[in-house]
């Protein structure tokens, strides 16, 4: 076995994240991607807006390296949690396109510089800024993975969709009947657990 090479691994990991958080707009209504799904609001396309915000932020403006996209709604004086959801004035072509952009952007950030390059977080407090390329780009990739997670869940209770993409679902069957039949042998453990607790 040949060791990998640590940018193709980190990369690999990133797109796989990406792709997934895009697959789970296809086939959806504009007022879908949008809606709010939980008490907090989470939303698919602002799930996309906010991993597009954080890969130029990251992988872009930490480095030296800023895009140059505007992005109004991490300016001072933005309302907070701007960057998680879509207003009708913003398209979700808009939004998939600027995600497709900053993509391009971080890849070249990553290919550019070496894993051990530094550099500071804007955001974070003076003294404690510095991030090597590694940390940042694992960062990344663990935020896009934990959003295509939440991505996975709203999509499921939406329509059903579940997996990775739709060539992969990581599922062991599609059998409706078996599902029903799992969830209600897990409601009867959970309520068995709580009656016996």
């Amino acid at each position: 076995m040949t060791a990998s090479d640590p940018k193709d691994d980190l990369h690999f990991y990133l797109q796989s994240a990406r792709d997934a958080l895009l697959w789970k707009l296809e086939g959806l209504s504009e007022y879908d991607v949008r809606r709010p799904l939980t008490p907090t609001g989470t939303n698919l396309l602002g799930l996309v807006k906010h991993a597009a915000s954080v890969e130029l932020g990251y992988l872009g403006d930490t480095f030296g390296r800023p895009s140059g996209e505007p992005l109004p709604w991490l300016d001072d004086g933005a309302e907070p949690n701007a960057d998680m959801w879509v207003p009708a004035d913003e398209s979700r072509k808009q939004i998939v396109e600027l995600y497709r952009r900053a993509w391009a952007h971080a890849d070249a950030t990553i290919d550019a510089l070496p894993l051990e390059t530094v550099g500071r977080v804007p955001w974070w407090p003076t003294g404690r800024d510095e991030v090597t390329l590694h940390h940042a780009v694992v960062r990344v990739i663990s935020d896009t993975h934990r959003h295509a997670g939440h991505a996975d869940i709203l999509r499921e209770l939406m329509d059903g969709a579940v997996g990775m993409n739709e060539g992969n679902t990581s599922m062991p069957t599609d059998d409706s009947a078996w599902w029903a039949d799992y969830r209600d042998r897990l409601e009867r453990a959970a309520r068995d657990a709580d009656s016996a607790g």
